[in-house]
Protein backbone atom coordinates (compact mmCIF):
# COMPACT_ATOMS: atom_id res chain seq x y z
CA UNK A 1 0.00 0.00 0.00
CA UNK A 2 2.93 2.35 0.45
CA UNK A 3 4.12 2.01 -2.88
CA UNK A 4 0.80 2.63 -4.27
CA UNK A 5 0.47 6.00 -2.36
CA UNK A 6 3.97 6.83 -3.18
CA UNK A 7 3.17 6.95 -7.29
CA UNK A 8 -0.18 8.36 -5.97
CA UNK A 9 1.35 11.23 -4.29
CA UNK A 10 4.05 11.62 -7.31
CA UNK A 11 1.89 11.73 -9.76
CA UNK A 12 -0.80 14.13 -7.77
CA UNK A 13 2.07 16.82 -7.42
CA UNK A 14 3.53 15.93 -10.57
CA UNK A 15 -0.22 16.84 -12.25
CA UNK A 16 -1.09 19.91 -9.88
CA UNK A 17 2.50 21.50 -10.83
CA UNK A 18 1.99 21.02 -14.27
CA UNK A 19 -1.19 22.48 -14.11
CA UNK A 20 0.27 25.24 -11.72
CA UNK A 21 2.49 26.10 -14.27
CA UNK A 22 0.47 26.23 -17.04
CA UNK A 23 -2.42 28.36 -15.29
CA UNK A 24 0.22 30.83 -14.03
CA UNK A 25 1.35 31.35 -17.53
CA UNK A 26 -1.92 31.74 -18.77
CA UNK A 27 -3.00 34.02 -16.02
CA UNK A 28 0.31 36.35 -16.38
CA UNK A 29 -0.57 36.28 -20.13
CA UNK A 30 -4.68 37.50 -19.79
CA UNK A 31 -3.58 40.00 -17.23
CA UNK A 32 -1.13 41.44 -19.81
CA UNK A 33 -2.81 41.02 -22.85
CA UNK A 34 -5.94 42.90 -20.99
CA UNK A 35 -4.37 45.40 -19.69
CA UNK A 36 -2.56 46.37 -23.35
CA UNK A 37 -6.27 45.86 -24.91
CA UNK A 38 -7.65 48.43 -22.55
CA UNK A 39 -5.13 50.79 -22.51
CA UNK A 40 -4.84 50.62 -26.41
CA UNK A 41 -8.85 51.61 -26.42
CA UNK A 42 -7.78 54.63 -24.15
CA UNK A 43 -5.13 55.44 -26.46
CA UNK A 44 -7.69 55.19 -29.28
CA UNK A 45 -10.09 57.19 -28.18
CA UNK A 46 -7.78 60.17 -27.00
CA UNK A 47 -6.19 59.97 -30.75
CA UNK A 48 -10.02 60.38 -32.17
CA UNK A 49 -10.90 63.30 -29.89
CA UNK A 50 -7.40 64.81 -30.53
CA UNK A 51 -7.84 64.29 -34.32
CA UNK A 52 -11.23 66.08 -34.51
CA UNK A 53 -10.36 68.99 -32.58
CA UNK A 54 -7.21 69.05 -34.56
CA UNK A 55 -9.20 68.86 -37.98
CA UNK A 56 -11.21 72.16 -36.90
CA UNK A 57 -8.06 73.90 -36.08
CA UNK A 58 -6.61 73.23 -39.73
CA UNK A 59 -9.77 74.39 -40.71
CA UNK A 60 -8.90 77.83 -39.97
CA UNK A 61 -12.34 77.44 -38.04
CA UNK A 62 -10.66 78.70 -34.85
CA UNK A 63 -10.09 76.34 -31.94
CA UNK A 64 -13.76 74.32 -31.46
CA UNK A 65 -15.31 73.88 -28.15
CA UNK A 66 -13.33 71.55 -25.27
CA UNK A 67 -15.93 70.17 -23.57
CA UNK A 68 -14.85 67.02 -21.09
CA UNK A 69 -18.13 64.54 -19.76
CA UNK A 70 -16.09 63.38 -17.36
CA UNK A 71 -14.08 66.09 -15.64
CA UNK A 72 -12.00 64.07 -13.54
CA UNK A 73 -10.92 61.23 -16.00
CA UNK A 74 -10.38 63.58 -18.97
CA UNK A 75 -8.65 66.96 -20.30
CA UNK A 76 -7.33 68.93 -23.23
CA UNK A 77 -5.19 71.40 -24.07
CA UNK A 78 -4.14 73.60 -27.32
CA UNK A 79 -0.59 74.27 -26.88
CA UNK A 80 1.11 77.11 -28.83
CA UNK A 81 4.58 76.47 -30.47
CA UNK A 82 6.05 77.71 -27.38
CA UNK A 83 4.34 75.38 -25.04
CA UNK A 84 1.61 77.91 -23.82
CA UNK A 85 -1.75 77.43 -23.41
CA UNK A 86 -3.77 78.47 -25.85
CA UNK A 87 -7.39 76.98 -24.73
CA UNK A 88 -7.96 74.30 -22.29
CA UNK A 89 -11.19 72.21 -21.08
CA UNK A 90 -13.12 73.50 -18.04
CA UNK A 91 -11.38 71.16 -15.76
CA UNK A 92 -7.72 72.27 -16.76
CA UNK A 93 -7.85 75.84 -17.95
CA UNK A 94 -6.35 77.67 -14.93
CA UNK A 95 -3.65 75.07 -15.48
CA UNK A 96 -0.28 75.19 -17.09
CA UNK A 97 0.59 72.30 -19.74
CA UNK A 98 0.26 69.28 -18.00
CA UNK A 99 2.54 67.22 -20.41
CA UNK A 100 4.77 67.93 -23.01
CA UNK A 101 5.05 64.99 -24.95
CA UNK A 102 6.16 65.09 -29.19
CA UNK A 103 3.96 66.14 -31.49
CA UNK A 104 1.71 62.98 -33.10
CA UNK A 105 3.40 60.84 -29.70
CA UNK A 106 2.07 59.93 -25.97
CA UNK A 107 3.20 60.41 -22.97
CA UNK A 108 1.67 59.27 -19.71
CA UNK A 109 1.68 61.23 -16.33
CA UNK A 110 0.06 62.49 -13.13
CA UNK A 111 -2.29 65.52 -12.86
CA UNK A 112 -3.92 68.10 -9.99
CA UNK A 113 -7.55 66.20 -11.33
CA UNK A 114 -6.30 62.60 -9.89
CA UNK A 115 -3.41 61.10 -8.52
CA UNK A 116 -4.41 58.21 -10.86
CA UNK A 117 -1.83 57.99 -14.10
CA UNK A 118 -2.94 59.07 -17.42
CA UNK A 119 -2.54 58.17 -21.20
CA UNK A 120 -1.69 61.91 -22.85
CA UNK A 121 -1.56 61.94 -27.14
CA UNK A 122 -0.45 64.56 -28.63
CA UNK A 123 -1.48 65.62 -32.16
CA UNK A 124 0.24 68.54 -34.41
CA UNK A 125 -2.20 71.28 -35.91
CA UNK A 126 -1.53 74.65 -37.86
CA UNK A 127 -3.62 77.51 -36.61
CA UNK A 128 -4.09 80.80 -37.70
CA UNK A 129 -0.87 82.03 -35.57
CA UNK A 130 1.49 79.34 -36.89
CA UNK A 131 2.37 75.60 -35.06
CA UNK A 132 -0.01 74.20 -32.40
CA UNK A 133 -0.32 71.43 -30.60
CA UNK A 134 -3.84 69.13 -28.70
CA UNK A 135 -3.20 67.72 -26.16
CA UNK A 136 -5.96 64.99 -24.85
CA UNK A 137 -5.28 63.05 -22.09
CA UNK A 138 -7.65 60.55 -20.38
CA UNK A 139 -7.28 58.84 -16.87
CA UNK A 140 -6.30 54.90 -16.69
CA UNK A 141 -8.31 54.40 -13.60
CA UNK A 142 -10.32 52.07 -15.38
CA UNK A 143 -7.72 49.82 -17.02
CA UNK A 144 -6.29 49.60 -13.46
CA UNK A 145 -9.51 48.79 -11.94
CA UNK A 146 -10.26 46.25 -14.36
CA UNK A 147 -6.57 44.46 -14.39
CA UNK A 148 -7.13 44.56 -10.16
CA UNK A 149 -10.72 42.81 -10.51
CA UNK A 150 -9.60 40.36 -13.07
CA UNK A 151 -5.87 39.51 -11.07
CA UNK A 152 -8.08 39.11 -7.85
CA UNK A 153 -10.30 36.77 -9.46
CA UNK A 154 -7.63 34.90 -10.68
CA UNK A 155 -6.06 34.63 -6.90
CA UNK A 156 -8.73 33.20 -5.86
CA UNK A 157 -9.91 31.32 -8.67
CA UNK A 158 -6.35 29.52 -9.93
CA UNK A 159 -6.33 27.44 -6.20
CA UNK A 160 -9.51 26.24 -6.25
CA UNK A 161 -8.72 25.16 -9.77
CA UNK A 162 -5.55 23.38 -8.62
CA UNK A 163 -7.17 21.86 -5.86
CA UNK A 164 -9.74 20.42 -8.19
CA UNK A 165 -7.28 19.04 -10.20
CA UNK A 166 -5.20 17.62 -7.36
CA UNK A 167 -8.55 15.83 -6.10
CA UNK A 168 -9.17 14.77 -10.13
CA UNK A 169 -5.80 13.72 -10.13
CA UNK A 170 -5.30 11.36 -6.84
CA UNK A 171 -9.42 10.36 -7.54
CA UNK A 172 -8.23 9.27 -10.89
CA UNK A 173 -5.12 7.77 -10.03
CA UNK A 174 -6.48 5.75 -6.88
CA UNK A 175 -8.96 4.43 -9.05
CA UNK A 176 -6.02 3.17 -11.93
CA UNK A 177 -4.08 2.08 -9.29
CA UNK A 178 -6.88 0.01 -7.25
CA UNK A 179 -6.26 -3.33 -9.41
CA UNK A 180 -2.50 -2.88 -8.66
CA UNK A 181 -3.51 -2.92 -4.96
CA UNK A 182 -5.09 -5.80 -5.57
CA UNK A 183 -2.76 -7.52 -7.40
CA UNK A 184 0.25 -7.29 -4.68
CA UNK A 185 -2.11 -8.19 -1.87
CA UNK A 186 -3.15 -11.21 -3.72
CA UNK A 187 0.53 -12.09 -4.44
CA UNK A 188 2.02 -11.19 -0.97
CA UNK A 189 -0.70 -14.07 0.03
CA UNK A 190 0.56 -16.15 -2.57
CA UNK A 191 3.52 -19.01 -1.39
CA UNK A 192 4.55 -22.08 -2.73
CA UNK A 193 2.48 -23.76 -1.43
CA UNK A 194 -0.25 -22.00 -3.26
CA UNK A 195 0.87 -21.59 -6.90
CA UNK A 196 -2.55 -22.60 -8.11
CA UNK A 197 -3.74 -18.58 -6.68
CA UNK A 198 -4.01 -16.29 -9.50
CA UNK A 199 -4.29 -12.18 -9.37
CA UNK A 200 -7.46 -10.93 -10.09
CA UNK A 201 -7.52 -9.54 -13.69
CA UNK A 202 -9.18 -5.81 -14.03
CA UNK A 203 -11.57 -5.08 -16.57
CA UNK A 204 -10.30 -3.87 -19.70
CA UNK A 205 -7.12 -3.55 -22.08
CA UNK A 206 -5.15 -1.59 -20.81
CA UNK A 207 -1.55 -1.69 -19.14
CA UNK A 208 -2.43 -2.74 -15.47
CA UNK A 209 -4.82 -5.55 -17.03
CA UNK A 210 -1.62 -6.27 -19.52
CA UNK A 211 0.41 -6.51 -16.46
CA UNK A 212 -1.85 -8.87 -14.36
CA UNK A 213 -2.21 -11.48 -17.16
CA UNK A 214 1.35 -11.21 -17.64
CA UNK A 215 1.47 -12.10 -14.15
CA UNK A 216 -0.54 -15.39 -14.31
CA UNK A 217 0.90 -16.61 -16.95
CA UNK A 218 4.45 -16.24 -14.79
CA UNK A 219 2.21 -17.93 -11.57
CA UNK A 220 1.49 -20.85 -14.60
CA UNK A 221 5.09 -21.36 -15.43
CA UNK A 222 6.26 -21.14 -11.76
CA UNK A 223 3.23 -23.80 -11.17
CA UNK A 224 4.15 -26.24 -13.69
CA UNK A 225 8.39 -25.79 -12.74
CA UNK A 226 6.98 -26.73 -9.23
CA UNK A 227 4.92 -29.92 -10.38
CA UNK A 228 7.64 -30.70 -12.78
CA UNK A 229 10.29 -30.15 -9.87
CA UNK A 230 8.26 -32.60 -7.30
CA UNK A 231 7.42 -35.22 -10.00
CA UNK A 232 11.06 -34.97 -10.58
CA UNK A 233 12.04 -35.79 -7.01
CA UNK A 234 9.69 -38.11 -6.16
CA UNK A 235 10.29 -40.29 -9.16
CA UNK A 236 14.41 -39.79 -8.58
CA UNK A 237 13.41 -40.97 -5.05
CA UNK A 238 11.90 -43.90 -6.29
CA UNK A 239 14.42 -44.78 -9.08
CA UNK A 240 17.52 -44.85 -6.46
CA UNK A 241 15.15 -46.16 -3.68
CA UNK A 242 15.16 -50.26 -5.97
CA UNK A 243 18.82 -50.74 -6.06
CA UNK A 244 19.31 -49.20 -2.84
CA UNK A 245 16.67 -51.62 -1.58
CA UNK A 246 18.30 -54.54 -3.96
CA UNK A 247 22.24 -54.36 -2.68
CA UNK A 248 20.44 -53.87 1.09
CA UNK A 249 18.95 -57.26 0.74
CA UNK A 250 21.58 -58.94 -0.53
CA UNK A 251 23.80 -57.61 2.17
CA UNK A 252 21.63 -58.90 4.87
CA UNK A 253 21.23 -62.17 3.61
CA UNK A 254 25.39 -62.52 3.40
CA UNK A 255 25.64 -61.44 6.75
CA UNK A 256 22.78 -63.92 8.00
CA UNK A 257 23.83 -66.69 6.01
CA UNK A 258 27.59 -66.48 5.35
CA UNK A 259 28.22 -70.00 4.76
CA UNK A 260 25.57 -69.64 2.14
CA UNK A 261 26.29 -66.87 0.27
CA UNK A 262 28.20 -67.02 -2.94
CA UNK A 263 30.42 -64.21 -2.76
CA UNK A 264 31.06 -63.70 -6.38
CA UNK A 265 27.61 -63.36 -7.35
CA UNK A 266 26.93 -61.03 -4.46
CA UNK A 267 29.45 -58.78 -5.74
CA UNK A 268 28.35 -59.25 -9.52
CA UNK A 269 24.89 -58.02 -8.10
CA UNK A 270 26.40 -55.77 -5.88
CA UNK A 271 28.41 -54.05 -8.62
CA UNK A 272 25.30 -54.07 -11.22
CA UNK A 273 23.28 -52.27 -8.56
CA UNK A 274 25.80 -49.86 -7.65
CA UNK A 275 26.33 -49.32 -12.05
CA UNK A 276 22.66 -48.59 -12.00
CA UNK A 277 22.99 -45.94 -9.34
CA UNK A 278 25.31 -44.23 -11.17
CA UNK A 279 23.78 -44.21 -14.27
CA UNK A 280 20.90 -42.80 -12.66
CA UNK A 281 23.10 -39.97 -10.89
CA UNK A 282 24.77 -39.17 -13.82
CA UNK A 283 21.83 -38.61 -15.57
CA UNK A 284 19.84 -36.19 -12.97
CA UNK A 285 22.85 -34.51 -12.96
CA UNK A 286 23.14 -33.94 -16.94
CA UNK A 287 19.32 -32.95 -16.23
CA UNK A 288 20.02 -30.51 -13.77
CA UNK A 289 22.70 -29.02 -15.95
CA UNK A 290 20.24 -28.73 -18.74
CA UNK A 291 17.66 -27.10 -16.13
CA UNK A 292 20.44 -24.33 -15.37
CA UNK A 293 21.24 -23.78 -18.87
CA UNK A 294 24.66 -24.93 -17.98
CA UNK A 295 25.10 -27.48 -20.78
CA UNK A 296 27.79 -26.49 -22.70
CA UNK A 297 29.17 -28.41 -26.05
CA UNK A 298 32.16 -28.56 -26.89
CA UNK A 299 32.06 -28.30 -30.36
CA UNK A 300 34.57 -29.52 -32.91
CA UNK A 301 34.35 -31.51 -36.53
CA UNK A 302 32.96 -35.04 -35.99
CA UNK A 303 32.10 -37.53 -38.31
CA UNK A 304 29.00 -38.71 -37.17
CA UNK A 305 28.87 -41.84 -38.97
CA UNK A 306 32.17 -42.90 -37.28
CA UNK A 307 30.13 -42.68 -33.76
CA UNK A 308 26.59 -44.53 -35.55
CA UNK A 309 29.49 -47.69 -36.66
CA UNK A 310 30.91 -47.72 -33.33
CA UNK A 311 27.01 -47.51 -31.61
CA UNK A 312 25.91 -50.66 -33.66
CA UNK A 313 28.91 -52.73 -33.03
CA UNK A 314 28.51 -52.18 -28.98
CA UNK A 315 24.69 -53.46 -29.80
CA UNK A 316 25.79 -56.72 -31.45
CA UNK A 317 28.41 -57.03 -28.76
CA UNK A 318 25.70 -56.97 -26.15
CA UNK A 319 22.35 -57.92 -28.25
CA UNK A 320 23.50 -60.77 -29.70
CA UNK A 321 19.91 -62.29 -30.23
CA UNK A 322 19.11 -58.83 -32.69
CA UNK A 323 19.83 -58.15 -35.98
CA UNK A 324 21.63 -54.88 -36.03
CA UNK A 325 21.94 -52.84 -39.52
CA UNK A 326 23.85 -49.67 -40.51
CA UNK A 327 22.96 -50.28 -44.74
CA UNK A 328 21.33 -46.77 -44.59
CA UNK A 329 24.69 -45.49 -42.63
CA UNK A 330 26.25 -41.91 -45.27
CA UNK A 331 29.01 -40.58 -44.35
CA UNK A 332 28.23 -37.31 -42.73
CA UNK A 333 30.34 -34.62 -40.71
CA UNK A 334 29.36 -31.97 -38.21
CA UNK A 335 30.55 -29.62 -35.44
CA UNK A 336 29.27 -31.15 -32.18
CA UNK A 337 30.20 -32.63 -28.67
CA UNK A 338 31.52 -36.03 -29.48
CA UNK A 339 30.79 -37.24 -25.93
CA UNK A 340 26.99 -35.42 -25.95
CA UNK A 341 26.91 -37.10 -29.23
CA UNK A 342 27.78 -40.77 -28.21
CA UNK A 343 25.38 -40.34 -25.36
CA UNK A 344 22.63 -39.41 -27.82
CA UNK A 345 23.64 -42.71 -29.90
CA UNK A 346 23.71 -44.53 -26.80
CA UNK A 347 20.78 -44.12 -25.43
CA UNK A 348 18.63 -44.02 -28.81
CA UNK A 349 20.20 -47.23 -29.13
CA UNK A 350 19.61 -49.20 -26.19
CA UNK A 351 15.63 -47.27 -26.46
CA UNK A 352 15.75 -49.42 -29.74
CA UNK A 353 17.30 -52.64 -28.27
CA UNK A 354 15.37 -52.71 -25.19
CA UNK A 355 12.11 -52.55 -27.14
CA UNK A 356 12.99 -55.08 -30.38
CA UNK A 357 11.71 -58.49 -31.24
CA UNK A 358 14.85 -58.48 -33.41
CA UNK A 359 15.79 -56.01 -35.44
CA UNK A 360 17.28 -52.70 -34.90
CA UNK A 361 18.48 -50.10 -38.01
CA UNK A 362 20.41 -47.28 -38.18
CA UNK A 363 20.27 -44.81 -41.00
CA UNK A 364 22.34 -41.66 -41.51
CA UNK A 365 22.07 -39.20 -44.21
CA UNK A 366 23.20 -35.63 -45.34
CA UNK A 367 19.83 -33.38 -47.06
CA UNK A 368 22.11 -31.32 -49.57
CA UNK A 369 19.48 -28.28 -49.70
CA UNK A 370 18.92 -25.13 -48.22
CA UNK A 371 18.86 -26.06 -44.85
CA UNK A 372 21.70 -28.45 -45.47
CA UNK A 373 20.11 -30.80 -42.55
CA UNK A 374 22.06 -34.24 -41.08
CA UNK A 375 19.04 -36.67 -40.22
CA UNK A 376 19.76 -39.62 -38.00
CA UNK A 377 17.06 -42.45 -37.64
CA UNK A 378 17.09 -45.30 -35.19
CA UNK A 379 14.54 -47.87 -35.19
CA UNK A 380 12.82 -50.97 -34.48
CA UNK A 381 10.79 -53.59 -34.72
CA UNK A 382 8.92 -53.42 -31.91
CA UNK A 383 5.32 -52.67 -30.06
CA UNK A 384 6.08 -48.65 -31.36
CA UNK A 385 4.84 -45.43 -29.88
CA UNK A 386 0.86 -44.67 -29.76
CA UNK A 387 0.53 -41.54 -31.67
CA UNK A 388 -1.05 -39.96 -28.62
CA UNK A 389 2.09 -40.60 -26.62
CA UNK A 390 5.10 -39.06 -29.05
CA UNK A 391 5.42 -35.94 -27.18
CA UNK A 392 5.13 -37.53 -23.75
CA UNK A 393 7.95 -39.59 -24.15
CA UNK A 394 10.67 -37.25 -24.23
CA UNK A 395 9.28 -36.47 -20.77
CA UNK A 396 11.38 -37.45 -17.90
CA UNK A 397 10.48 -41.11 -15.87
CA UNK A 398 7.76 -41.81 -18.53
CA UNK A 399 7.07 -44.96 -19.53
CA UNK A 400 4.23 -45.77 -21.40
CA UNK A 401 2.91 -49.24 -20.23
CA UNK A 402 3.46 -51.61 -17.94
CA UNK A 403 5.09 -53.79 -20.31
CA UNK A 404 7.79 -51.36 -21.51
CA UNK A 405 7.95 -50.05 -17.29
CA UNK A 406 8.49 -53.83 -16.35
CA UNK A 407 11.04 -54.11 -19.57
CA UNK A 408 12.84 -51.21 -18.70
CA UNK A 409 13.35 -52.02 -14.95
CA UNK A 410 14.43 -55.25 -15.79
CA UNK A 411 17.24 -53.64 -18.20
CA UNK A 412 18.05 -50.98 -15.64
CA UNK A 413 16.63 -48.42 -17.77
CA UNK A 414 14.86 -45.13 -15.48
CA UNK A 415 12.99 -43.36 -17.71
CA UNK A 416 15.71 -40.83 -18.67
CA UNK A 417 17.05 -41.71 -21.38
CA UNK A 418 15.08 -39.89 -24.28
CA UNK A 419 14.75 -36.96 -22.14
CA UNK A 420 18.54 -36.49 -22.17
CA UNK A 421 18.35 -37.36 -25.98
CA UNK A 422 15.98 -34.08 -26.13
CA UNK A 423 18.31 -31.59 -24.07
CA UNK A 424 21.54 -32.68 -26.02
CA UNK A 425 20.06 -32.53 -29.09
CA UNK A 426 18.50 -29.19 -28.58
CA UNK A 427 22.06 -27.53 -27.61
CA UNK A 428 23.11 -28.69 -30.89
CA UNK A 429 20.41 -26.97 -32.58
CA UNK A 430 18.32 -30.07 -33.67
CA UNK A 431 15.20 -31.65 -33.06
CA UNK A 432 14.05 -35.27 -32.48
CA UNK A 433 10.77 -36.99 -33.21
CA UNK A 434 9.22 -39.98 -33.02
CA UNK A 435 7.19 -41.98 -36.02
CA UNK A 436 6.44 -45.04 -37.43
CA UNK A 437 8.58 -46.79 -38.60
CA UNK A 438 9.46 -49.17 -42.06
CA UNK A 439 9.96 -51.95 -39.45
CA UNK A 440 6.76 -52.06 -38.03
CA UNK A 441 7.97 -49.91 -34.47
CA UNK A 442 8.95 -46.72 -33.37
CA UNK A 443 11.47 -44.35 -35.09
CA UNK A 444 13.51 -41.94 -33.71
CA UNK A 445 14.75 -39.40 -36.08
CA UNK A 446 17.17 -36.79 -34.84
CA UNK A 447 18.08 -33.79 -37.60
CA UNK A 448 21.18 -31.79 -37.25
CA UNK A 449 22.37 -28.47 -38.83
CA UNK A 450 25.19 -29.71 -40.99
CA UNK A 451 26.96 -26.48 -40.40
CA UNK A 452 30.11 -25.67 -41.83
CA UNK A 453 32.16 -28.42 -41.38
CA UNK A 454 29.85 -30.70 -43.48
Amino acid sequence: MVGSQGVRVRSTAAAVLVVAVGLVAGAVALVALLQAELTDDVRQAARARAVEIAAVIDSGRGVPSLAVAERDEQFIQVLDASGGVVAASDNVEELPAIARPDADGESRTTTPLDEDEFLVVAVAAQGPDGQQTVLVGRALIAVAESTQIVTRLLLVGLPLLLVMAAAATWMAVGRALAPVAAMRAEVEEISSAQLHRRVPLPRGRDEISALAATMNRMLDRLERAQTAQRRFISDASHELRSPVAAIRQHAEVALRYPGRTDQEQFAQTVLAEDVRIQRLVDDLLLLARADEDALRPHRRPVDLDDLVLDEARRLRSTATELRISTAGVAAARLDGDAQGLRRVLRNLGDNAARHARSRVAFDLTHEVDADGRIVLGVEDDGPGVPEAERERVFERFVRLDDARSRAARDSGGSGLGLAIVSELVAVHGGAVTVSQGELGGARFEVSFPAGPSS
